[in-house]
């Protein structure tokens, strides 16, 4: 047989494959495609207008509004969970085709939302017409400035990040004033205003670090559990701190293990993003986004799920048409049963999804530190769950998760792996760069550290990194190079 024949019968085979493939892709997988990508607040409304398509789907009447439309549903712990329906709906022809998100970078938003970076999570603010910037203006009626300091003020406002923390140091902003804003100032006359600016509310906002953040909250609280230990703690063993060396730190503050146990319980009250949860710094629109899972964390580090049911009524079929033999009844009957078996699998599978991201990334739910996540790609969340990597994937696009830490997109917690340490544990790019940010923050501002001695100290500290991936991470998180952060 001719190489052209055998190519026209490989052609044939694929075609014919394919047509199999859109044949298996029933209508209720269809449908549990698209009501799973959706977010809560399009998903509201595509229940609305099946409820007015269908007039034999009703809303139950037994369903409460004022139970705040959360179910709660399971408990995160290192059990395994139940076996639930995993459909599978990889690769399923051109009815599924637009659905099929293969890795991260291919995740998109829901619609035309826009994009979240994974180098930053966002914190939603929920009824808030002020924004982080607003807020802080408003506070500067309530102390004396003369008209420069209000002018130094607001540039230091502006130049916060939308966690509320100042991320450039001094030196680099009293510069960057004298360029772009035409405003002559110094580095202590800018310390001066951050001073102030470090008195507004919430606590630690101005913080030029996660130590000075944390030290600001404890420092304004007089009745902090333990305050002069914590300050103590944070301003002479914070690396020790930071990793948790907690049987160190009870011998180096001279307190017994009891009291130990209960500072960790009190390290969960303290906010490393004290601007997050006021809303969006530039203040052109008021962000309402609404969690689709909310996750709660108990004093003793138990982490627990619930399902976010938003304005999502429970529905049924209406009791009239039960035992309805007409065939337009019974048409929109099936599809209401359809719709509500649907619902009721992307609760599962959102559920399921949720749970295994919370287990994998457990250290962070119970501390809220971003350097507690670890290395986590769609791969594993699908291989602890049993769902297809798609299916990982249109759960993981354009929902929010609200804890106790912020709000976040689930994309923000799938991290790829950057390097090893030297004990041969997977370390993620966001814990090299808070490792960088303390190495040049920490700096001789006289002798600033260049990439390749940044690169040197970084695997002193056990990160096995290149001077180019160091020289991104430093681009990436703003930091100019050596010679301008003099």
């Amino acid at each position: 047989m001719s190489q052209k024949n055998l190519q026209t019968q490989s052609g044939q085979q694929v075609q014919a494959e394919q047509q199999v493939q859109q044949q298996q892709l029933l209508p209720q997988q269809v449908l549990l495609v698209r009501l799973t990508e959706m977010p809560v607040e399009a998903l509201r409304q595509r229940v609305e207008q099946e409820c007015m398509e269908n007039p034999w789907l009703e809303v139950s009447a037994s369903h409460d509004p004022s139970e705040g439309g959360e179910k709660q549903l399971d408990e995160v712990n290192d059990g395994e969970g139940g076996d639930l329906f995993s459909p599978s709906l990889e690769g399923s022809g051109e009815a599924d085709a637009s659905y099929d998100y293969r890795s991260e970078e291919d995740m998109p938003d829901y619609l035309t939302g826009p994009s979240h970076s994974n180098d930053a999570a966002e914190y939603v603010s929920y009824d808030d017409t002020l924004s982080l910037t607003d807020r802080l203006r408003e506070q500067m009626a309530d102390f004396e400035l003369t008209d420069h300091e209000k002018e130094l003020m607001e540039y230091l406002i502006g130049s916060l990040d939308e966690d509320g923390l100042l991320k450039k140091s001094l030196a680099v902003l009293a510069d960057e004033a004298a360029i772009y804003q035409g405003l002559n100032t110094s580095v202590a006359e800018l310390e001066h205003v951050l001073g102030i600016l470090q008195q507004f509310d919430p606590p630690g906002i101005g913080a030029r670090s996660l130590q000075e953040c944390l030290l600001l909250q404890v420092r304004r609280n007089p009745k902090f559990p333990y305050r002069e230990k914590f300050i103590t703690l944070l301003s002479k063993y914070f690396d020790d701190f930071i990793h948790k060396r907690w049987q160190l730190l009870a011998h180096k503050l001279k307190v017994t293990v009891r009291d130990t146990e209960l500072m960790q319980k009190e390290v969960l009250r303290l906010n490393p993003r004290p601007g997050g949860s006021i809303g969006s710094k530039t203040g052109d629109r008021a962000v309402s986004i609404q969690p689709d899972f909310l996750v709660d964390t108990d004093e003793d580090g138990t982490v627990t799920v619930t399902l976010s049911r938003g304005n999502q009524p429970s529905l049924i079929i209406s009791p009239d048409a039960e035992g309805a033999q007409d065939t337009f009844v019974r048409q929109y009957v099936e599809r209401g049963q359809m719709f509500i078996n649907a619902l009721q699998q992307r609760s599962e599978t959102m559920m399921r999804t949720m749970q295994a991201i919370v287990k994998l990334q457990k250290r962070f739910f119970q501390t809220g530190y971003e350097t507690a996540l670890r290395p986590m790609k769609l791969e594993d969340v699908a291989q602890a769950t049993g769902y297809d990597i798609s299916t990982i994937s249109r759960v993981s696009n354009s929902k929010y998760v609200e804890t106790s830490f912020g709000t976040y997109p689930l994309k923000w917690f799938f991290l790829h792996r950057a390097t090893r340490n030297d004990d041969g544990d997977d370390v993620t790019a966001r814990q090299v760069k808070a490792v960088l940010r303390r190495l040049i923050e920490g700096e001789d501002k006289r002798e600033p550290l260049s990439d390749e001695q940044l690169t040197q100290l970084l695997r002193g500290e056990g990160f096995s990194i290149a001077r180019r991936t160091t020289s991104k991470y430093r681009e990436q998180m703003g930091f100019p190079v050596a010679r301008m952060r003099k």
